[in-house]
């Protein structure tokens, strides 16, 4: 069993910055690639980045690259994601997730553990 906790949404002004934790417990952290999805209203849940358990390996989302950064600390047992030159499209619920190996792609079938998820709002 893993649990996933994630903080750090909030609102901000398109343009702004914002920076998702999410701490795992519960598995050796480090054994493990962890992704970050999101999912905004009347929408499907969609892939915006993973990283390999040793942040070696990183992909994102075609709308995302250049403007967010995935990584994480094995130590403190933390994915984080920056968001950075934010719009509102961005707009959503940003859930992390732990995957079932120690690299995975973008598919939500490659994730057997979810967070509860963060608001993150972005203001025109």
């Amino acid at each position: 069993q893993v649990h996933l906790v994630e903080s750090g949404g909030g609102l901000a002004q398109a343009g702004g910055s914002l920076t998702l934790s999410c701490v795992a417990s519960g598995r050796p952290f480090s054994d493990y690639a962890m992704g970050w999805f999101r999912q905004a209203p009347g929408k499907e849940r969609e892939f915006v980045a993973t990283i390999s358990r040793t942040g070696s390996f990183t992909e994102y989302v075609d709308s995302v690259k250049g403007r967010f950064t995935i990584s994480r600390d094995n130590a403190e047992s933390t994915v984080y994601l920056q968001m950075n030159r934010l719009k509102p499209e961005d707009t959503a619920i940003y859930y992390c997730a732990h995957g079932w190996e120690p690299l995975v792609g973008g598919d939500p079938n490659d994730y057997d553990y979810w967070g509860q998820g963060t608001q993150v709002t972005v203001s025109s």
